[in-house]
C-alpha cells in the first residue's frame, strides 16, 4: 500500500479537508470501538487516515477515550506513520497562544488509562527514551513552518488526567520542571504508538497560558475555542504539507520496536492472546 499517514485530531480538528476518494470505515478491534469511524482518503500521492479522538461532536472526554482501540484501528487499516494533533496550554512565556509546538518529550501524569497492549497473558517492554520519532518531528517542523505559523521545535508535554484544568499550584509546579506545554490526551497515545511500531510525532496547538501567567486570564473554554479556530487552519496546512514529506519508516526508532521487547516465551502465549494481539506479535512468534 505504500506510505499511509494516520492523523488523530484533537479539540477543534474534527475532520480533514482536501481529501479525495474518501471512504469511512467502522473498525472492530480486540479492545472495543475507536472514538469514531476512520476516514480514509488521498492527499496527493499519500493515503491519509483521520480519526477524531473525541468522537464526532466532541462527546468523549480525555479519560474516556479508548486509546488502544484508536491506535489498533489505525494500524489495522495500514497506517505507517502517525501524527497526533492536540490543543495544549503553554507553560513558557515565549510560546504564545496561537503558536505551534513540535514536542520531543513527555511526562505522563495520567492515572485511569490503559497504557499498553501487553497487559494480560504476555509481557513486553519497548524502549521509550525518545518517545517522538526525530525524523517525523523534523518533517513536521518543516511542514508547520510552511503553514505560516510560528513554530517551536522541541520541548516537553506534561499530560494530566483532567478533565479539570490545573490549579495554580499545579501549574507552577509543572513550570518548575521546565515543561513546555500541558495537555490531557497525548498519553497513552505515544506509548501505544511505539508498541504498534508507528513512527510518531505531536503537533501541539497552543491555546492559552494555563493559569500560571499573572497578566493573563485563567484558562476558559471560550478563550481556548477562539484560539483553536486560528490554529486549526495552520494545522490543516501543516498536515497537507506533511503528507508529501513522510520519512523512511525503517529509519525510525519505532521500526521493529517489538523485536527484542517480548519477554514471554512463545510456547507460553495462549491462543487467546495470539488472537487478540496477532496483528502486533505475529511477526515475532515462531511459526
Amino acid at each position: 500500500m505504500g506510505q499511509v499517514l494516520a492523523v488523530i485530531g484533537g479539540s477543534g480538528l474534527y475532520e480533514m479537508e482536501g481529501l479525495d476518494q474518501v471512504q469511512e470505515f467502522e473498525v472492530a478491534t480486540p479492545f472495543g470501538e475507536p472514538s469514531a469511524p476512520v476516514v480514509r482518503g488521498q492527499l496527493g500521492d499519500t493515503t491519509m487516515l483521520f480519526l477524531p479522538r473525541h468522537g464526532k461532536g466532541h462527546v468523549i472526554p480525555p479519560s474516556a477515550i479508548n486509546y488502544r482501540a484508536n491506535i489498533c484501528a489505525l494500524k489495522q487499516l495500514g497506517a505507517t506513520h502517525l501524527v497526533s494533533v492536540s490543543a495544549v496550554g503553554s507553560m513558557k512565556e515565549q510560546i504564545a497562544p496561537g503558536d505551534l509546538v513540535v514536542v520531543d518529550q513527555f511526562i505522563d501524569l495520567t492515572r485511569k488509562r490503559a497504557s499498553t497492549f501487553f497487559d494480560e497473558g504476555i509481557a513486553a517492554h519497548v524502549s521509550f527514551a525518545e518517545p517522538v520519532c526525530p525524523l517525523m518531528a523534523a518533517a513536521l517542523e518543516t511542514s508547520a513552518r510552511s503553514s505560516g505559523a510560528k513554530v517551536h521545535r522541541g520541548g516537553t508535554y506534561v499530560c494530566i488526567e483532567g478533565p479539570q484544568f490545573s490549579t495554580k499550584a499545579e501549574s507552577m509546579l509543572y513550570r518548575s520542571w521546565g515543561v513546555s506545554v500541558i495537555g490531557m490526551t497525548n498519553m497513552p497515545e505515544a506509548k501505544l504508538a511505539r508498541e504498534a511500531e508507528l513512527p510518531f510525532a505531536t503537533l501541539a496547538l497552543s491555546t492559552d497560558y494555563d493559569c500560571w501567567h499573572e497578566s493573563e486570564e485563567a484558562v476558559t473554554v471560550d478563550a481556548v475555542v477562539a484560539i483553536l479556530n486560528e490554529n486549526v487552519a495552520h494545522a490543516c496546512k501543516t498536515l497537507a504539507a506533511m503528507a508529501g514529506r513522510l520519512p523512511d519508516a525503517t529509519k525510525s526508532p519505532a521500526h521493529r520496536a517489538l523485536s527484542n521487547a517480548i519477554l514471554t516465551r512463545a510456547d507460553r502465549i495462549s491462543p487467546q492472546v495470539r488472537e487478540r494481539l496477532g496483528w502486533l506479535i505475529n511477526p515475532y512468534l515462531a511459526s
